[in-house]
């Protein structure tokens, strides 16, 4: 704690860097899987864009509740409270084995019916469920693995957690042509390889945390005592963020199924231009992860001053870096969609897509980084807001009303992601401010029920 509030900036990169390996190493699972499914032919790539809205949901579950476990590890350490510390994690570890659980029977029992929903039909149904079924045999070791790295996280350590990860992500790199094409599974080989790059890392984790014993927080299953108060901290932060992503995920599927009124093309291009885009912003990710650490150990140990001092250096940051990558994207958007060998089709949406929304970079670190500091500070409803309006109050309606009733090309569905993005930005911002002029009057965040503070930052 005390070499965090001794140089915040320098903290903030500490904590940050590693986490940019193991977030940049996390996303090239997909990258790499797109990258190779693309030389089975265009067919499998458009089965896997299908698949990326299911995914993104599961995945987006565990990331939001793995928030509220990062923060709120962390908020018991800055209080040097290591009892609560180690009962968080393991209420973190009962919960992601019930979620993971939840979310493998699900999938399993309805994937094919939610992927003919999302427009994968016939063939293409088909080559979608061979991915997703494997996929959803590996949710638990995912969303357990993931449970370990926020427990890390809040503690600080955040450079094992990517070792971890980069090995499995090696791993993968080297089975992905092994089961696509050399043991001729195709699609389905891709997700047999990042199933047993998963399973690796899961078990890793377990080596490091049960069996070396080598971490602050000191987990005993034996000894695990239920407490509804810490469930509830967790669920607080993370129920909202987890909530956000479902409607990130189900707002890909919209675009996914407005896309296919244009061409299937259109909506393999737009999954292979988002897996883009996240490497691009996969700093800015990793910031706002070190910026949650930071921005609860602060609070929790009342160091205001510290507080107001990372979050401005946050901002100004990720927005320098949304927009340097807004121009790299720009420039190079041919070249780099032609990384997944796309046929004419897809490179002619990909580019188009790209070239639209990155004008909306720099303005995505406002709203993220508003969302993930007030995380930290135990608010986790914000995010949820933001997200909501971003993507059901104003993109979708104004894409499908460019589509269905102006019936504009394609480059306005682009349009509308990015006015929903600018307006997202500007509300996070404002709250953001709004609300840290009001946190003297908070000394601690439990100080007052969060639905009362979320009311009274709306309505001033």
């Amino acid at each position: 704690m005390a070499r965090f509030l001794a140089d915040p900036p320098r903290a903030l990169w500490r904590l940050s860097l590693p986490v940019l390996g193991g977030m940049t190493i996390h996303t090239l699972y997909s990258v790499v899987d797109m990258v190779f499914v693309g030389w089975v032919g265009p067919q499998a790539v458009a089965a896997l864009a299908y698949n990326m809205p299911l995914l993104f949901f599961g995945i987006g579950i565990t990331i939001g509740i793995t928030s509220g476990v990062t923060a709120v590890v962390a908020q018991a350490i800055g209080a040097e409270d290591k009892s609560r510390a180690n009962n968080t994690a393991e209420h973190a570890l009962v919960l992601g084995l019930v979620i993971g659980l939840g979310l493998a029977l699900a999938g399993l029992i309805w994937g094919r019916e939610l992927l003919a929903l999302l427009g994968a039909t016939g063939d293409l149904n088909q080559l979608a469920w061979s991915y997703f079924q494997v996929f959803c045999f590996g949710l638990v070791f995912m969303v357990l693995s993931s449970n370990f790295r926020a427990i890390l996280t809040g503690e600080g350590d955040t450079m094992r957690p990517m070792k971890i990860m980069g090995a499995g992500m090696v791993l993968n790199i080297i089975l992905d042509p092994l089961f696509i094409f050399t043991l001729d599974m195709g699609v389905r080989g891709a997700a047999v390889a990042s199933i047993v790059s998963q399973i690796l890392a899961f078990l890793v984790f377990i080596y490091l945390v049960f069996i070396r014993r080598s971490t602050y927080i000191h987990l005993r299953p034996r000894h695990f005592t239920y407490q509804w108060s810490i469930l509830a901290a967790i669920l607080r932060i993370g129920l909202p963020a987890s909530l956000a992503f479902m409607i990130m995920a189900a707002g890909g599927g919209v675009f996914n199924k407005i896309l296919t009124s244009y061409s299937y093309y259109a909506v393999a291009a737009y999954q292979v231009a988002n897996r883009l885009e996240m490497l691009f912003f996969m700093p800015i990710m990793a910031i706002s992860t070190g910026c949650v650490t930071l921005v609860a150990m602060f609070f929790g140990a009342g160091e205001l001053d510290k507080l107001r001092q990372v979050i401005r250096y946050t901002l100004s940051r990720t927005v320098l870096i949304g927009l340097g990558g807004a121009v790299v994207i720009f420039a190079f958007a041919p070249w780099l969609i032609r990384i997944f060998r796309p046929s004419p089709e897809i490179l002619d949406y990909g580019v188009s897509y790209l070239r639209v929304v990155a004008f909306a970079y720099p303005l995505i670190p406002l709203a993220m980084i508003s969302g993930r500091v007030l995380q930290g500070l135990g608010q986790g409803m914000p995010m949820l807001i933001f997200t909501f309006m971003r993507v059901v109050a104003i993109s979708a309606p104004l894409a499908l009303y460019f589509t269905m009733v102006l019936h504009k090309p394609v480059e306005w569905v682009w349009y509308s992601m990015v006015i929903s993005i600018a307006v997202a930005a500007s509300v996070a911002v404002s709250w953001l401010r709004i609300y840290l002029g009001r946190l003297e009057r908070l000394p601690r965040p439990e100080a007052v029920p969060e639905p009362e503070i979320v009311q009274s930052v709306v309505s001033g």
